[in-house]
């Protein structure tokens, strides 16, 4: 995760008499580069994780301070540091209670402090640190697309992580990170780094297969589901204007089962890619849903509980989908084999998509909805706005044209499973 600010307040806390003054709870940020800045001109060219210095020459006037670190929160710095004792005597109030309030971290060092013997020395550490993340990267990399090789990954790994302990993998998609320029891509990576609170060295990012990955080691579930909700209601309020999915694994022991959250984290971003601008089969309703679980608890902040549906509500630009959460669609969606899938959806439906086809009828509809709600004529009508009658009718002949009651567990599974395969993307 980077050289953060909490690596430099170790560091500086006595050789350069380093202290934070507000922001505490952005101490996971990392660190790109740093910077000197004495006016706000260049800020508007960041890309992302810079932490800025400054003497305070430009910003002695209490208004001219919470400029600077408003326009450094929107712009995505890790932090300010403020050489105090000369043009700034003591931080404002009002600069510390906005820090404090958006989390970005606020520190100071005393003037005597030589500032170019700080620069130099934290420079250096956040390179190494670099250099360090990239190994760490390749490493994991291998540990996903080769896990039985151990040698090529569990030297450069040992040092950093829990072997033995869970691993957990969130995948990010923008849906054209693949398509972009290093440069651009790296920009955003930069600011979604900032967005993972209370995440630093039991984790790491990295950019892999068209997804910013997202590992994280020996924590809890609960830990978990933290740190991502809060991602994504960050990535939801500083990055409006950019669709985002998130896919989530469920939690494996040991380094050698990495591919199998991989796969699972997988699983799940392509169903909330299924998920925009649709609704999935069997999230919330019916008997039958219920019982094989299908996207029965959903997904959401940590802090929902009781009402969950498969995909989140987040409004607009977010989606996030928890692999632990999507019921039967985690077996759908983990099939490889795409002309399996279409075998298995188009073979039992055919007679009905032949009908609707050619009467523009709704016998796919309603077999659907009688899946969903077991059968409640009831309910189906409530759900479809139709007569009681013209369901009976409709289910009269979509029994014959598939030469079944739908009565078995059996038939009504495998129609089932159909339906749910005709709503998944790209099969």
């Amino acid at each position: 995760m980077g050289f953060t600010i909490e690596d430099m307040l170790v560091v500086s806390q006595d050789r350069y008499k380093m202290k934070m003054e507000a922001g505490s709870a952005g101490w996971s940020n990392s660190i790109s580069w740093l910077l000197v800045l004495e006016d706000l001109t260049i800020i508007y060219n960041f890309s992302g994780k810079e932490l800025v210095i400054t003497t305070g020459l430009g910003f002695q006037a209490e208004a001219d301070m919470l400029e600077l670190v408003e326009e450094l929160y929107d712009h995505d710095a890790s932090g300010l540091i403020v050489n105090t004792g000369y043009y700034v005597k003591e931080i404002p109030q009002s600069v510390k209670e906005f820090c404090d309030r958006n989390g970005f971290p606020l520190l100071t060092v005393p003037w005597e402090v030589f500032l170019v013997d700080m620069i130099k020395d934290l420079s250096i550490r956040i390179f190494l640190r670099s250099s360090t993340d990239e190994q760490i990267s390749g490493a994991l990399i291998h540990a996903i697309e080769d896990p039985e090789a151990r040698d090529l990954y569990t030297r450069d790994l040992l040092p950093h992580f829990d072997l033995d302990g869970t691993f957990q993998v969130a995948l990010v998609s923008t849906g054209d990170l693949d398509r972009m320029d290093t440069v651009e891509r790296k920009r955003i990576a930069y600011r979604m780094q900032l967005y993972l609170t209370n995440l630093t060295h039991n984790g790491h990012f990295f950019y892999y297969d068209s997804y910013f990955v997202i590992i994280m080691n020996a924590m809890s579930p609960q830990e978990c589901s933290e740190v991502i909700d809060s991602f994504a209601e960050r990535i939801r309020v500083k990055m409006p204007d950019r669709k985002v999915l998130i896919g989530v694994s469920d939690s494996v022991l040991r380094i050698e089962n990495l591919y199998l959250t991989y796969k699972r984290a997988r699983a799940a971003v392509r169903m909330a890619e299924a998920a925009q601008g649709t609704e999935l089969m069997f999230q919330n309703s019916g008997k039958t849903a219920q019982i094989l679980s299908a996207a029965g608890k959903g997904s959401g902040t940590a802090s929902e509980t009781g009402k969950r549906s498969s995909a989140s509500v987040r409004p607009a630009n977010v989606i996030l989908q928890y692999f632990d959460r999507m019921g039967l669609y985690r077996l759908l969606y983990l099939v490889e084999d795409k002309e399996l899938l279409r075998d298995l959806s188009d073979q039992p439906l055919a007679p009905l998509i032949e009908y609707d086809c050619e009467h523009n009828g709704e016998y796919l509809a309603t077999l659907e909805s009688f899946l969903i709600h077991d059968g409640s004529i009831k309910a189906m009508s409530e759900d479809m706005f139709i007569h009681r009658n013209t369901i009976l009718y409709r289910m009269t002949n979509i029994k014959k044209l598939l030469g079944s009651s739908l009565e078995e567990p059996e038939e009504k599974l495998s129609y089932m499973v159909a339906c749910m395969i005709r709503k998944m993307s790209d099969t």
